[in-house]
């Protein structure tokens, strides 16, 4: 009997790890396919979200993943007044909105995919500004390593739209 009770406890701690290495259905409040996610990160450890992003206030702040002890996803959340060069933004050498090799990609809102991440930006009037802009990026993914691009474009696909859903944009 004691090699079953034990059986079942070592069942459920590696069942807990996996739950803590699973990715969310929402990133950063927002919803988001899984799948679509699991092409951009890996994790490694614990999933964690440190979130400062107020969408009622509409301020501008980071959200970021980690797992383990690495950050694995940034996005960026900015609000203005009036809309932004993302091209300036995309080749800015800070570390809030570069991206690598930044190409413009036809698309419904004004859109950059790099190798290690992107840039989108629409109008949307709130208390913060008239203009969204979301950057992510991906510190995981060496910059010259074009094949993630594909990825990262059906991944600002689905998140940029579904975030301006709950920005309740005017």
């Amino acid at each position: 009997m004691p090699v079953i009770l034990l059986g079942l406890v070592l069942t459920l701690v590696a069942c807990a790890r996996a739950a803590n290495n699973e990715i969310p259905k929402a990133i950063c409040g927002t919803p988001v396919e899984p799948a679509l996610t699991r092409l951009l990160v890996a994790p490694t450890g614990s999933w964690r979200e440190y979130n400062r992003v107020d969408r009622s206030r509409s301020i501008t702040a980071p959200c970021l993943i980690s797992s383990g002890d690495d950050v694995i996803l940034r996005l960026h959340f900015s609000w203005r007044t009036v809309a932004t060069d993302l091209m300036y933004l995309a080749k800015d050498t800070g570390a809030v909105s570069g991206i690598t090799e930044p190409r413009s990609v036809s698309s419904r809102y004004k859109t950059l995919i790099g190798t290690d991440g992107a840039i989108s930006q629409a109008p949307c009037r709130t208390k913060g500004g008239n203009y969204f802009t979301l950057t992510l990026q991906l510190p995981k993914i060496k910059p010259g390593d074009s094949a993630h691009r594909g990825d990262i474009e059906r991944f600002m696909r689905a998140y940029f739209p579904a975030t301006l859903r709950t920005l309740g944009c005017r």
